[in-house]
């Protein structure tokens, strides 16, 4: 089994590949994992992850530049796909940060967090958003083996997915109002929150990633 980590140029890849590489000893599968800005070895991957770090528009950019949309558009038709962070906000149609389109796989926006959110005490909230933050899950799901309803997970994220269908959230968080924070449909399952800083979670999210076949 071939795992390719995208590298579009935006992320912390290699905490990214040591997460996978930690998860695949977990899973035991002995999967080849590629961290790869080649578009053949994404085609040609069993299983694909897709981070993202930084400001949105920025790495809509870098996808265009890199040559890697196509195969990451084949992967989200075709394979096991895990978007992280704003790798997964890239799955929306449009930001708010720069008014960026997106990929259009899900229908919705990525919106900001108001500046003047505060907590249930009247304190403002700062933003990003940043630290751990439980996660409700909405329904169940095989990439939540093993992982109790509540489990916290790392957020940095100054915006946060607004999705038009409902179905499609598979998990939501706090600040203060809830907000979907994780998404999916099918063969495809993508967090707001970094699975490579969450420690034992996180792994264990990978791990059922990759014993999970879509």
């Amino acid at each position: 089994m071939k795992i390719a980590i995208v590298d579009y140029g935006m992320g912390n890849l290699h905490s990214v590949l040591k997460s996978v590489q930690a998860a695949d000893k977990l899973a035991n599968t002995g999967a080849q994992i590629v961290l790869t800005d080649k578009p053949e070895d994404v085609f040609s991957a069993d299983k694909i992850i897709f981070p993202g770090q930084g400001a949105m528009p920025d790495c809509m950019t870098a996808l265009q530049q890199s040559g890697l949309g196509e195969a990451v558009s084949d992967g989200l038709k075709n394979k096991p796909f895990f978007g992280i962070c704003v790798g997964a906000q890239l799955l929306f149609d449009h930001s708010e940060e720069g008014s960026t389109a997106g990929l259009g796989w899900f229908k919705g926006e990525v919106k900001r967090f108001p500046a003047d959110n505060t907590d249930a005490d009247g304190n403002k909230l700062k933003v990003p958003h940043m630290g751990w933050n439980s996660v409700h899950q909405v329904c169940s799901h095989p990439l939540f083996k093993d992982i109790p309803d509540e489990t916290r997970f790392y957020f940095v994220h100054s915006y946060y997915f607004a999705p038009q269908e409902e179905s499609i959230i598979l998990g939501t968080s706090e600040y203060p109002e809830p907000f979907a924070c994780i998404v999916g449909r099918d063969n495809v399952f993508a967090t707001q929150f970094h699975t490579e800083k969450s420690h034992d979670a996180g792994l264990l999210l990978l791990r059922n990633f990759l014993h999970w076949n879509g």
